[in-house]
């Protein structure tokens, strides 16, 4: 009889050495509350992992009040071996040197008899040295960037796990633990750590699971919020995860820079009522005067929601180099999203759309943005 995906999940974890833990490009708090939350788990097993993506670091900061993993990569370089093989049964390798400098890198072998037949010589990759991937809210293979278009054997070689709450998620794991009904990637492993004798929860790692439920429900108030979502809540902070102080840490303590720079970008704030959208063009002068980043542009997003509960998309441009213009947008409903990012290339990853325009002019991007939302709306 076939083991259904929750045990043969348990049964992969028992045996498994060495984890990777991917998640998307500039993975969200639920995202990461999961990673964390597994990374701990899988610590305390004694099972060395690695947790990686490839670009959103500064994503994770607002979360430095939990433990943070120590093995945190944007790259898994040095992730596999390549073998240089050279067959010695007519003629035995009696020695082999190396030399480099900055450009190369050199190999010097000394056969026993003339010279060797390249038909002995073989350059081959090794295995990985990871034996499993876990990844959360990767909706496919592409979204984990570089990772992916640097080591796609990866996803072929080594078992899967793939764990996410979205619709659009492929299923291209060997193991798809995939639930659209859940609020997050979080409920759905918290629920996994409840039903199963391997896994089990403490204090850091209820912590963790609690802080991923809570940021992809803003705190409870989105209305992804289920009842299963607040039940796995409550058992969370029976095991002792701090709720309060999670919300304080998410949503209430703002680093300085992210308060000015939201301060610039609410005094230039714009609204559509028609189309339930706020947005604000943000300058270079904008980063500069506040010491802020495009980085933070995600929590200036988050803030400008709790301030418009009406809002149903939230916009902000701003200049990527002097020729372009780039523009992240959160929605609040999933039919907003499939509609606007067929019209607005770029990458989705969750709610957050990224796009790009080759073009330096705020002013013009903004007209043919919103001319295009208002298209897109009205498919």
């Amino acid at each position: 009889m076939a083991l259904e995906p929750i045990q043969q999940f348990e049964k992969i974890i028992g045996k498994s050495k060495n984890v990777l833990i991917l998640l998307p490009q500039n993975p969200d708090g639920d995202a990461i509350g999961a990673a964390w939350a597994f990374y701990f788990f899988l610590k305390k097993r004694g099972v060395d992992t690695t947790i990686a993506f490839s670009d959103g670091i500064h994503n994770t900061k607002k979360f430095d009040f939990l433990p943070r993993p120590k093995n945190i990569t944007d790259n898994i370089s040095g992730a596999r071996d390549f073998i240089l093989s050279f067959g010695t049964r007519h003629n035995k390798i009696l020695g082999a040197r190396t030399e480099s400098d900055e450009e190369e890198f050199r190999i010097y072998v000394t056969p026993e008899h003339g010279s060797i037949d390249p038909r002995d010589f073989s350059f081959v990759p090794a295995s990985f040295k990871f034996d499993l991937v876990v990844t959360f809210n990767c909706p496919d293979k592409e979204s984990t960037g570089k990772i992916y278009e640097e080591n796609p054997d990866i996803f072929y070689e080594i078992p899967v796990v793939n764990i996410d709450h979205h619709s659009n998620n492929e299923n291209f794991g060997q193991i798809n633990l995939v639930n659209m009904n859940s609020s997050s990637a979080s409920e759905i492993l918290a629920e996994i750590f409840e039903q199963s004798s391997l896994f089990s929860f403490d204090k850091v790692t209820a912590n963790c699971l609690l802080s991923g439920i809570i940021s992809a429900t803003e705190s409870f108030q989105k209305k992804n919020t289920t009842p299963k979502a607040l039940q796995i809540a409550a058992k969370l902070m029976d095991k002792g995860a701090d709720q309060q102080k999670i919300i304080r840490y998410l949503y209430k303590t703002q680093p300085f820079h992210v308060l000015k720079l939201w301060g610039r970008v609410m005094a230039r704030l714009k609204w559509n009522d028609e189309l339930k959208l706020a947005w604000s063009p943000v300058y270079i002068e904008d980063f500069v005067q506040s010491r802020s980043s495009h980085h933070d542009i995600p929590r200036i997003l988050e803030k400008i929601q709790d301030n418009y509960s009406t809002g149903k998309m939230f916009l902000i441009f701003f200049n990527d180099t002097p020729d372009s213009v780039r523009g992240i947008i959160k929605f609040t409903e999933d039919e907003h999203i499939k509609k606007i990012t067929s019209i607005l290339k770029g990458e989705t990853r969750g709610n957050i759309h990224e796009f790009k325009l080759e073009d330096g002019d705020i002013n013009k991007a903004e007209k043919e943005v919103l001319e295009k939302i208002r298209l897109g709306i009205k498919k």
